[in-house]
């Protein structure tokens, strides 16, 4: 339960997590202010394909929110990761409570598109963090920063085990004999630029915290499915984005979309691999309960891993075309991974914290199909394939 009022600067606000966030924390009764460049509606541009969903201009968006719910939700309009003066100062004149940093290229198949996309999302995504992480300690503000992060930081096998909260605990042999227990970051072993970053930020995280006293939550999030909440369902200005490209739409989302334009849906290499799931609005409701139960001054970096559910590729593809009769195509795999893997992930922490999870089920999948459909005539069939490949050839001397 929120126990107070926060005011909450959400950086990244404009984007697929970030706007249904911001309005849900604002009709929580927060104070919201969303830092936002656009880039995700620049990216939009380069690819040739804009949401399935007819996104309004940030200004409509802001405007229909206060007619609707009578609450202001102030802008900036800055790049987090190149405007530090500017988010500086941003922070010293809004003193927010919380920050909840979405500010990052948050596409996998985006980050290996080429060397330039690379370079790009280790740019912004590493300086972003940075940025904020250093713009809070120069504010001399004691401000709790909210991390989205991504399951992706695990790598995606078991080790026999579930995989832990963030943290694992290990017993080392010194030189002289003597057994101590220890507790480390969970290995990382990232499948892509973007999940390298990610696990950059934990260590970016680690040290703030340990140097600066910084209180951080960092959220490791699974695939998200589902398109809106029930903040952005009240008025259809405030629509949340509909990715169904290769790029950027996320597994479930484009199978549904697949399905409703009649088109096979794509499964690449044999579907085997075990992917974790959270629906957008147990996203903001974990976005809402990380806010309310910050670390406390001295306590080390908190990680909660935000999923639900884990399901296969195939398996969900299977249940897709059972309930649409759309058929399934087995495409070469672009990425580089094991056909076949096992998840088993810990997700207590936010179940102790109050989280009733949205378990995906046949009637929210085919309200998600029916919004596909409704806006059916908008999809470009030529950005459904995946075209960004993680096997690369170096080029010739």
């Amino acid at each position: 339960m929120i126990l107070r009022k926060n005011k909450v600067m959400v950086l990244g606000g404009d984007g697929f997590c970030g706007w249904p966030t911001s309005l849900h924390l604002s009709n929580l009764g927060h104070e919201v202010v969303i830092v936002d460049n656009l880039s995700r509606r620049n990216i939009d541009n380069e690819l040739e394909a804009g949401s399935l969903t007819p996104i309004r201009p940030i200004g409509t968006r802001l405007k229909a929110w206060k007619e609707v719910s009578g609450r202001d939700i102030q802008f900036y309009n800055f790049n987090v990761a190149r405007d530090y003066d500017k988010l500086l100062q941003a922070i010293a004149n809004e003193r927010p409570d919380a920050i909840v940093h979405f500010a990052e290229q948050r596409s996998a198949p985006y980050s290996m598109k080429s060397p330039s996309h690379k370079r790009y999302t280790v740019d912004n995504n590493l300086n972003a963090t940075n940025n904020v992480l250093a713009a809070i300690v120069e504010s001399g503000l004691d401000i709790h920063l909210v991390h989205l992060g991504t399951m992706g930081v695990y790598g995606y096998g078991t080790a026999g085990m579930k995989i832990p909260e963030g943290y694992l605990n290990i017993e080392v042999t010194t030189d002289d004999g003597e057994r101590i227990s220890k507790q480390i970051l969970y290995p990382p072993d990232p499948g892509s630029i973007y999940h390298m970053t990610k696990t950059q930020d934990q260590l970016f995280f680690q040290f703030y915290n340990k140097n600066d006293g910084v209180r951080v939550t960092d959220l490791h999030q699974g695939i998200v499915w589902g398109t809106n909440t029930k903040e952005t369902m009240a008025d259809e200005r405030l629509i949340n984005r509909f990715d169904y490209d290769g790029d950027y739409g996320t597994v479930l989302n484009r199978f549904l979309m697949q399905a409703a334009v009649h088109h096979p849906l794509t499964v690449h290499g044999t579907g085997g691999q075990t992917r974790a799931f959270i629906h957008i609005q147990d996203t903001v409701r974990c976005l809402e309960l990380a806010i309310a139960n910050p670390p406390q001054p001295g306590d080390r970096v908190q990680i909660f891993n935000q999923m639900t559910e884990t399901h296969r590729v195939r398996d969900l593809a299977q249940l897709v075309s059972r309930l649409t009769g759309a058929e399934i195509e087995y495409l070469p795999n672009p990425r580089k991974e094991a056909d076949e893997n096992e998840l088993h992930v810990k997700n207590d922490l936010f179940l102790s914290k109050g989280l009733k999870p949205t378990f995906l089920n046949e009637g929210l999948l085919m309200e998600v199909k029916q919004i596909a459909e409704r806006y059916a005539d908008r999809a470009d069939l030529t950005k459904i394939p995946a075209t960004s490949q993680w096997r690369t050839k170096r080029s010739e001397s």
